[in-house]
């Protein structure tokens, strides 16, 4: 079996490239960006067409945190939106009858209750200051199903919460919020700074799953034999919900992190920052329903994630 993995460099499709590795019965196809500019459709239907892979997972996206949705809005809907319509419909064309997009809870309503189920989708009005992502994340779903309504494919999507682990991006101000706050910790235990501050109010809640798990339940899900799949789905609500199924303030997040790296100064937040949606947790209760729930406790992986950094500071996207 011949499987694409696009976005293989990014934190998750990483995550997915190593257990695809390791389980070792498969040809596993990767390029870089220099190599494959996924949002050039000539570029994209050569590829297909001369790799025919068997299955394609699409991993790659343009992502980042609030402050980086917020400045480049034109970039995250158009990148992404390319993106999606160039690997979905050329490796339709090239005769991939197999393949799992991920995308993100952020496509789900700002006022929808939580625990946020699949129905939620489309109820409501999206959070704004990630708006033109989540349209394409949204339509990135609505692609996978559109496709498999008209030609009868087998394209699936997972819907990943808040993800972190080693291989993400620490960038002072396009990163979201978990490296964010583990660099910013980490510099100010280094620069003896005695007080750091968050963005909002510390209130919003957030639900986090490390990578190595969601990376389990993307090959879980595409693994599922299309009935079982198909019975846990509908013809226009096929995405699945992955999270970890528990949430945690941003404020108690903050303190977590700066217990694990050793900052013993004030935390304070600034209500005159954005705190984005309110809360966000998402209904797991489908992937539980077939069999597979998150493993890695959020201090355990936290811990993981500082000590990565700190070992890979010197070239990590930072």
């Amino acid at each position: 079996m011949r499987i694409y993995v696009a976005g293989h460099r990014g934190m998750v499709g990483g995550a997915i490239l190593r257990r695809l590795e390791a389980r070792g019965n498969a040809d596993l196809i990767t390029r870089t960006h220099a190599e494959l500019d996924l949002t050039d459709q000539r570029s994209v239907r050569e590829f297909m067409q001369a790799e025919k892979p068997d299955t394609v997972i699409l991993a790659a996206a343009k992502v980042g945190g609030i402050h980086a949705n917020n400045t480049y809005p034109a970039d995250y809907i158009y990148k992404n939106l390319m993106i999606e319509c160039n690997v979905i419909h050329e490796a339709h064309a090239a005769g991939v009858t197999r393949l799992l997009q991920l995308g993100s809870s952020c496509i789900y309503p700002k006022a929808v209750p939580n625990p946020m189920r699949e129905d939620a989708l489309l109820t409501g009005t999206l959070e704004p200051t990630n708006e033109p992502y989540a349209i394409a994340k949204i339509a990135g779903i609505k692609l996978c199903e559109s496709y498999n309504r008209q030609y009868g494919v087998d394209y699936r999507s997972v819907m990943p919460t808040n993800l972190y682990g080693p291989g993400d991006n620490f960038h002072p101000e396009n990163s979201h919020v978990l490296p964010a706050l583990i660099r910013r910790f980490q510099e100010a235990v280094e620069a003896g700074t005695p007080t750091v501050t968050i963005w909002g109010s510390g209130l919003p809640r957030r639900e986090f799953l490390h990578v190595d798990d969601m990376a389990e339940a993307s090959l879980f899900v595409l693994d599922l034999p299309q009935e079982t799949y198909a019975a846990n789905t509908e013809p226009m609500l096929s995405h699945i919900n992955v999270g970890s199924g528990t949430d945690i303030s941003i404020l108690e997040l903050a303190q977590m992190v700066a217990r694990i790296v050793g900052y013993t100064g004030e935390i304070a937040c600034d209500p005159s920052k954005p705190d984005g949606t309110m809360r966000k947790l998402m209904d797991v209760s489908r992937l539980a329903a077939m069999g597979w729930r998150a493993g890695i406790e959020l201090e355990t992986g936290l811990r993981e994630t500082h000590e990565w950094f700190m070992a890979n500071r010197g070239s990590i996207r930072s």
